[in-house]
């Protein structure tokens, strides 16, 4: 294992830019955003001095306790199946764990919840698993919806939509809806939209520097789509384009004049984005695993994303390795309470 030094990051950025299992939290550039956090990269090499695994790791300081928190989003970037790889890079954060006294490690790799292998070899390892009954217990989403693209021509994966999207998308083209990608000055109109969805929805939104630096940060493997109806900004998302996927990661709507179906047209945008450049995969992100309720408050989020012809991937979940069980366990009712304390917040306000 090594601990890369700064002028290093470029070789550790070539390998996980092009790794089948390259994700873009797992870039240099991530650091840029996650500002209020440190970053370590740790790699694993064979015996040819080539890089085979990464696993890029955020830190974040806990003053009431003394200690950190090591997360690695998506990480780590290697072949799953390789034990030796696994236990290189696990040694590397062992380093980093006792050099920022951490008390815990969590990790969510992109790995199918069925893969008994794996989650074999991350027991053997010291990991615990943790996933949460609908998915949105963990930090990354554990149910996504994708669209797997397989070399599909754009006729040929509208042909997969349902006869209802492919309705909704000619909509909003009737209508006028323009779709642009557009650069941060557009960012205010962005926040407008996505406050109001937020508020619609239930969920807490990020500030506008976030998105500020996220733009900047990942450059030509970040956009920002904005939808407009009669001159109007009705819509936005921030999308990705990183090692071969397209993620769908920030999406907003405006209350008014959804009945031209703008959405439609936004999602059809950003997957010809993925065709053109050769994606594997467009990741419509989280959707909750409750597929069976339809009155859940998740579920037309899920029937949205289901009209594109995808699949639900059930993830694993997180792996947590505890070096401090006390502290750690202080954390997790710290952090409980917190979140408690806030959601009565938001009841409050409504």
């Amino acid at each position: 294992m090594e601990i890369l030094r700064r002028e290093q990051y470029r070789e550790y950025e070539d390998f996980v830019s092009t790794h089948p299992r390259g994700e873009f939290m797992q870039s240099i550039h991530w650091q840029e955003v996650k500002t209020n956090w440190q970053w370590e990269a740790v790699v694993s090499r064979d015996e040819g001095g080539k890089i085979v695994g990464a696993c890029g790791v955020l830190i974040q300081k806990m003053p009431l306790f003394g200690t950190t928190f090591l997360y690695s989003p998506r990480g780590p970037v290697c072949d799953l199946t390789d034990k030796r790889t696994l236990a290189d890079l696990k040694a590397g954060v062992d380093a980093l764990a006792k050099t920022y006294n951490a008390h815990l490690f969590k990790t969510d790799p992109d790995v199918p919840a069925g893969d008994t292998d794996f989650l074999r070899t991350m027991e053997e390892l010291g990991f615990r698993r943790f996933y949460g009954p609908d998915g949105f217990e963990t930090i990354q989403a554990r149910f996504n919806y994708r669209l797997y693209l397989k070399g599909r021509t754009e006729e040929e994966l509208l042909a997969g939509f349902t006869q209802k999207t492919r309705y909704n998308i000619r909509v909003a083209q009737k209508h006028g809806v323009e779709m642009k990608v557009v650069g941060p000055e557009y960012l205010d109109e962005f926040m407008r939209i996505y406050r109001t969805t937020g508020a619609r929805d239930g969920f807490n939104t990020r500030p506008k520097e976030y998105f500020v630096r996220m733009l900047s940060a990942l450059g030509v493997h970040c956009r920002l789509y904005m939808g407009f109806y009669q001159g109007e900004a009705v819509c936005g998302a921030i999308a990705t384009n990183y090692a071969g996927k397209t993620c769908y990661v920030y999406g907003a709507s405006d209350n008014a004049h959804r009945n031209v179906m703008p959405n439609y047209l936004m999602q059809w945008e950003m997957i010809r984005w993925a065709v053109e450049t050769n994606c594997t995969v467009y990741d419509f992100q989280g959707i909750s695993g409750d597929l069976e309720n339809e009155q859940g408050h998740m579920y037309g989020l899920y029937r949205f994303k289901r009209g594109f012809g995808g699949q639900v991937d059930e993830l694993a979940g997180e792996f947590n390795y505890i070096y401090k069980p006390v502290v750690s366990r202080l954390v997790d009712l710290a952090i409980w309470g917190n979140d408690k304390y806030r959601t009565i917040r938001r009841r409050l306000k409504k």
